[in-house]
């Protein structure tokens, strides 16, 4: 697992599994600590994430309802499909918030 930042984006490579979840967490919660006092979302870019853990989607939402508690945002931006589908089948896809794209005409 890779990340990377862009100011309050962290970009994510590779597998999210349990081996990454801990770097992974302090990235995220780094981020909120950063942002404290300022009304910021953090954005976690999946794009180029393989593959997910369920020990990684619960991460992800217990991340998502600490920021929501500590007056932040966090969102997934362009899970992929295996990590839809994981999300749903772990029954964690409602814990979870996926940045909404719109659509083009």
């Amino acid at each position: 697992m890779e990340i990377t930042t862009d100011g309050a984006t962290l970009v994510l490579h590779g597998a999210f599994d349990v081996r990454s979840t801990w770097e992974v967490r302090n990235a995220i919660y780094g981020c909120l600590e950063a942002l404290d006092g300022v009304d910021h979302e953090v954005v976690v870019d999946m794009t180029d994430v393989s593959t997910i853990d369920l020990t990684a989607l619960r991460l992800l939402a217990v991340a998502t309802r600490h920021a929501w508690l500590t007056g932040h945002h966090l969102t997934v931006r362009n899970p992929g499909p295996a990590v839809r589908r994981m999300a749903h089948l772990a029954r964690l896809a409602h814990a979870i918030e996926v940045e909404r794209v719109a659509a083009t005409a």
